[in-house]
């Protein structure tokens, strides 16, 4: 199996910084793309940012130039740095992981989610 750990959520007044983490251990051969996403209440998830195992990287429009993700593939970390926060930046982040397992199995993966409560 395959696990993912996200830390670093909190509340923070907007303009302020904070620093999402989210540490994949298991059954890991590989991990291919990697991923931050969101869901605010009463709407549907969306993708905050992706990085692959280059490390390209694509973000939401919403959070262009204010967000950067990162990874750390010898320590199978992903990092979500999120600056000039905003209050409609409130929701639940996840992060997710294109895992290939030891099994040779080819699957996505999620985290459980840190809550990220941006005042006004």
């Amino acid at each position: 199996q395959v696990q993912l750990v996200e830390s670093g959520g909190g509340l923070v007044q907007a303009g302020g910084s904070l620093r999402l983490s989210c540490a994949t251990s298991g059954s890991i051969f590989r991990i291919n793309d990697m991923g931050w996403y969101r869901q605010a209440p009463g709407k549907q998830r969306e993708l905050v940012a992706g990085i692959t195992s280059g490390g390209m990287t694509n973000y939401a429009d919403s959070v262009k130039g204010r967000f950067t993700i990162s990874r750390d593939n010898a320590k199978n970390t992903v990092y979500l740095q999120m600056n000039s926060l905003k209050p409609e930046d409130t929701a639940v982040y996840y992060c997710a992981a294109s895992v290939l397992t030891t099994f040779h199995i080819q699957r996505d993966y999620w985290g459980q989610g840190t809550q990220v409560t941006v005042s006004s």
